[in-house]
């Protein structure tokens, strides 16, 4: 059930233009210094934070990240994010950001219609290019931003792994 709540407020969320106004191909930051410099991500950075993810995300990698903004936690229903970073919940939390990391770098190049991808949390994500491209129906808007140890993608929802 609360998967099928997380994806259909997702889906509603849909973001006009990029999520990053800095230099986004900074290569000598990593994926975590990035998202905080963005200021799109405070949301992002602070479960990744309650997560202890902090210090894998800075680690050597490589990385891809489809980091959700602000606004996809946001259209998460009301007190969703809370409930998530409370310390009782943090194995829940966990597994839902590990379900936006694969350990590859993997470039917008790299991709083809209906290829799948095996995430940190174990499952795969199934990523679709016909019509513009999408992780688990999450809409990629701003995508090959490098890092010193690997790529975001951004994406306009939360998107989450099957119960």
């Amino acid at each position: 059930m609360i998967r099928r709540t997380f994806l259909a407020a997702s889906a509603a969320v849909m973001m006009a233009g990029s999520a990053f106004a800095m230099d986004k191909d900074d290569p000598a930051k990593d994926i975590v210094d990035i998202a905080i410099e963005a200021g799109s991500f405070t949301t992002l950075v602070a479960a990744v934070e309650a997560a202890g993810l902090v210090d894998t995300l800075k680690g050597e990698g490589p990385f891809t990240v489809f980091a959700p903004t602000d606004e996809a936690f946001a259209a998460l229903p009301e007190g969703t994010v809370e409930d998530l970073l409370k310390p009782e919940n943090k194995d829940q939390l966990t597994a839902i950001l590990t379900y936006h990391v694969i350990p590859a770098k993997v470039m917008s190049g790299d991709l083809s219609n209906n290829m799948t991808a095996g995430t940190v949390q174990g499952s795969d994500v199934t990523i679709m290019t016909e019509g513009g491209v999408t992780v688990e129906g999450a809409s990629v808007v701003s995508a090959d931003i490098e890092a010193s140890n690997g790529v975001i993608h951004v994406i306009d929802a939360v998107i989450l792994p099957s119960s």
